[in-house]
């Protein structure tokens, strides 16, 4: 129940009790002093036809007065509650309106503008402390990588040697992909990253999409079938577009069974191309498909050593659907199809 309607209620209720206590009272005197004279009936039926015609109507105008009264004062609250909503990473430097009239709304409304510009402050902190570790790490991440590429080269090393080589190799690769998408991330946030946005022919990269996930998908004999790809053409980045189908085609297959299926449909509706990407993975719990996009987020099934990954795959499409101004979404059942489908306008 709100507040307004509280008050309401309270407002009511203590108003009923004054009118009523008003009335008994009334009554009781115009009772106790029509007993001393001949036309006491005549009496109370005129004390009682005054406190109906005079009672009610003055009840009937408090309420409306004090809900108006309530609606009055309680609407700057709507309108504060209305304007924090609204506030989220991407507009922390914004500020509430004040009043400037020194009441408990206004001094709120200036805690609430420091609470935000602290905020805004520790953002901007995690972010620089994100940009420049990742920033630091690529170099010796670089050296490492090539050390080990120079080592493999080596014929002379035993066979046990060259396959931990390898796993180290494996291992600074998989650290560079985190580092490269923490980069990203970090430096969308911080509106550092610039689209070229061109026409693309989007049907084109669907279908070059299709290809490579049937070569992905050979080790476990997965098949890769198109449902349907009509023409389309998006305007949008070429290489971001192409980021975003490789991520949501190596999840499809990665996070899939032996002798599973992966489809690809792309259908135009007036506004938007609509892609759908389906497999036949293990699924996704209900409670964990408002998560996928989390950075870092893997449901539990996915946590082995089996199924590479760092968990911001999906977290980078849903930053490039976004800044194409497009939606993406996720069904799962268990055991059945799970689906990504990602509108982006014509």
């Amino acid at each position: 129940m709100t507040i307004r309607a509280r008050l309401t209620l309270w407002y009511a209720a203590i108003l009923s009790v004054c009118l009523l206590t008003v009335a008994g009272l009334s009554y009781y005197e115009f009772h106790k002093h029509a007993e001393d004279s001949a036309d006491s009936d005549e009496d109370t039926e005129q004390v009682l036809k005054t406190i109906l015609w005079g009672g009610l109507p003055a009840a009937v105008l408090g309420l409306v007065g004090g809900w108006f009264l309530m609606h009055k004062t309680l609407q700057p609250v709507g309108a504060l509650i209305k304007a924090v909503e609204g506030i989220d990473e991407d507009n922390l430097n914004s500020q509430l309106p004040r009043s400037g009239n020194g009441d408990e709304l206004d001094r709120l409304t200036d805690v609430f503008n420091k609470m935000i510009t602290r905020l805004e402050g520790s953002f901007h902190r995690i972010r620089d402390f994100t940009l420049d570790a990742s920033h630091e790490l690529k170099t010796p991440l670089t050296i490492l990588h090539g050390q080990l590429e120079t080592a493999l080269s080596n014929e002379h090393y035993e066979p046990d040697q060259r396959e931990f080589l390898s796993s180290q190799l494996d291992e600074v690769q998989r650290l560079t992909r985190i580092v490269d998408g923490l980069s990203l991330l970090t430096k969308a946030d911080a509106g550092q990253v610039t689209l070229t946005k061109v026409p693309v022919r989007f049907d084109e990269l669907v279908r070059e999409t299709v290809a490579d996930a049937a070569i992905l998908g050979q080790s476990q004999q997965i098949h890769v079938a198109e449902i349907k790809i009509n023409e389309v053409t998006v305007r949008g980045d070429r290489d971001r577009l192409r980021q975003l189908l490789l991520n949501l085609s190596e999840n499809a297959v990665k996070y899939n069974r032996l002798h599973g299926t992966v489809t690809f449909s792309l259908e135009t509706t007036k506004t938007h191309a609509e892609l759908e990407i389906a497999n036949t993975g293990p699924g996704i719990a209900a409670k964990n498909l408002a998560l996928v996009f989390d950075r870092f987020f893997r449901e539990d099934a996915a946590h082995n050593r089996n199924v590479e990954g760092c968990g911001l795959g999906l977290s980078v499409v849903q930053w490039i659907v976004r800044a194409h101004n497009g939606g993406i979404s996720i069904t799962s059942e268990r055991g059945e199809f799970t689906r990504v489908k990602v509108r982006l306008p014509l």
